[in-house]
């Protein structure tokens, strides 16, 4: 399993965002970029880069995401605002590793599936999921789409990986989102990330055993300290045994 550590950038700022709110952000008052490399120094294969500001149409930030992909050291996977075929094609060609595609991926799978076939392995889509809907434009507007529905219209293309993002984590039970990740994993042909609910090295072990999850993405936990991201990549490297270690 791979360990994403993520990065939410708002306004060039580290944040994390509660169930999505971007009118209130928690700041850390840490360098984006310095941040960066400490993940890769700690032995991080990929980081998780969100624009938050790309997200509503504005690239101040652009300079800074560049700078994260040359000088990070470490692949990174980047989402945030990504509505046209010219963009996904531009990041790729400027570094990102892979390419996070939310919107687009709801309202315009034409445009994502020739992306998927043009950059195999490197376009992922979000599944982001509050209360049985899929929700777009940043997880402020629900969709008439079921997240199952939503996996199986790209079920033939070359995807990276799905993410999967329980909107409810925050203040539901893990068991809930554990549940609908194992569901969507059932459905997916791409490997499939969890995001948003694991907050503990015992979550990361119990996603170690649901099938065709590849990874966990996290980020308020390495920012508050909850997990140590060292800690966390030894889980997810060490081989899993016959019998769950949190049982």
């Amino acid at each position: 399993m791979i360990v994403f550590p993520a990065i939410e950038l708002l306004n060039g700022r580290c944040v994390s965002l509660n169930r999505g709110r971007i009118e209130e952000p928690s700041i850390w008052h840490v360098d984006p970029l310095a941040k960066a490399k400490a993940f890769a120094a700690a032995g991080a294969e990929w980081i998780h880069l969100t624009d938050l500001d790309g997200v509503q149409g504005d690239d101040r930030n652009a300079a800074l995401v560049q700078d994260i992909i040359n000088h990070c050291e470490t692949a990174v996977q980047l989402g945030g605002g990504f509505r046209s075929a010219r963009q996904i094609a531009e990041w790729i060609d400027r570094g990102a590793g892979r390419i996070v595609i939310g919107t687009l991926a709801v309202f315009q799978p034409d445009i994502v599936k020739a992306a998927a076939k043009h950059h195999p392995d490197q376009i992922v889509i979000s599944v982001d999921v509050y209360q049985g809907s899929v929700m777009s434009d940043g997880w402020r507007k629900p969709s008439a789409i079921t997240p199952e529905d939503f996996i199986r219209t790209y079920e033939n293309d070359p995807l990276a990986a799905i993410i999967v993002t329980d909107i409810d984590a925050n203040v539901g039970d893990a068991d809930d989102s554990l549940a609908l990740v194992t569901r969507l994993a059932g459905v997916a042909k791409a490997p499939v990330i969890a995001r948003g609910w694991a907050q503990s090295l015992d979550d990361l072990s119990r996603l170690k055993y649901v099938p065709r999850v590849a990874g966990a993405i996290v980020g308020r936990a390495f920012f508050d300290h909850s997990i140590d991201l060292g800690d966390a990549l030894a889980l997810a490297r060490q081989a899993r045994e016959e019998t769950a270690s949190f049982v």
